[in-house]
């Protein structure tokens, strides 16, 4: 295996770049950092209306969690790639079409754990806000978000591991991300398919297991610190 990585490691960490297009582990990561960067703000709104007491913003956001939710990725993604270009007539790249699977499939998963970090804020917080003239909006901008998006960074993080993880189905559309390039390692040292597919797991688990652990950290101290909310 170690003559395979010194052989293969910097086609497998960033793919032809500079000399082509960006590969590798290096597009895993950055797709599925601009996928979550990009899909939290969605996943905020519509978290948001899931809790919202007014019907006509709770069941529009609440249907489209649902049928997003019970989709599969891949499906998402062919969308995206063969049924999208038929409305628009333009193509897009894979990795955008990639993007926009992942935003949108992330945004109802995100919409969730906003949702949640929300009702566990105590009520009896909202009724003191509400009882001192805050309007709906303020008392979730002032009170609610400063304490439940604090709580949902340890979820945010196991979010983002999933992501990398989904990366992978970009391999379907022909993208170039890590697991792509593995497997044209492997039709160069098809011979070599364990050592291979063995440093491929071996690198996705090494970015997860470390990522996990940042998430177990982040909940530890946001349990040990108090939060001091803005009035």
């Amino acid at each position: 295996m170690l003559e395979l990585i010194q052989t293969y490691w910097v086609y497998f960490l960033v793919g032809q770049y500079p000399n082509g297009a960006l590969g590798g582990l290096a597009l895993t990561v950055l797709l599925a950092g601009l996928a979550l960067v990009l899909a939290l703000p969605l996943g905020l709104l519509l978290g948001l209306a899931r809790v919202s007491p007014y019907r006509w913003v709770y069941w529009p956001a609440t249907v489209f969690v649902f049928v997003l939710r019970g989709v599969p990725l891949l499906m998402v993604i062919f969308w995206a790639y063969f049924f999208l270009p038929s409305l628009t007539g333009h193509k897009t790249d894979q990795f955008s079409t990639m993007l926009m699977a992942l935003v949108v499939f992330d945004s109802v998963y995100l919409a969730e754990i906003v949702r949640a970090g929300i009702l566990g804020i105590p009520k009896g917080q909202v009724e003191s806000a509400r009882s001192l003239g805050f309007s709906y909006l303020a008392t979730m901008r002032l009170v609610v978000l400063p304490q439940g998006l604090r709580h949902m960074l340890p979820s945010l993080v196991n979010q983002f591991i999933a992501t990398i993880k989904a990366t992978s189905l970009g391999y379907i559309i022909g993208l170039t991300e890590v697991s792509f390039i593995a497997a044209q390692i492997n039709t160069q040292v098809f011979t070599r398919s364990t050592e291979v597919y063995a440093l491929l797991a071996l690198s996705y688990f090494v970015l997860c297991f470390g990522l996990s652990r940042l998430a177990f950290w982040l909940e530890q101290r946001s349990q040990a610190r108090p939060l001091k909310v803005s009035a």
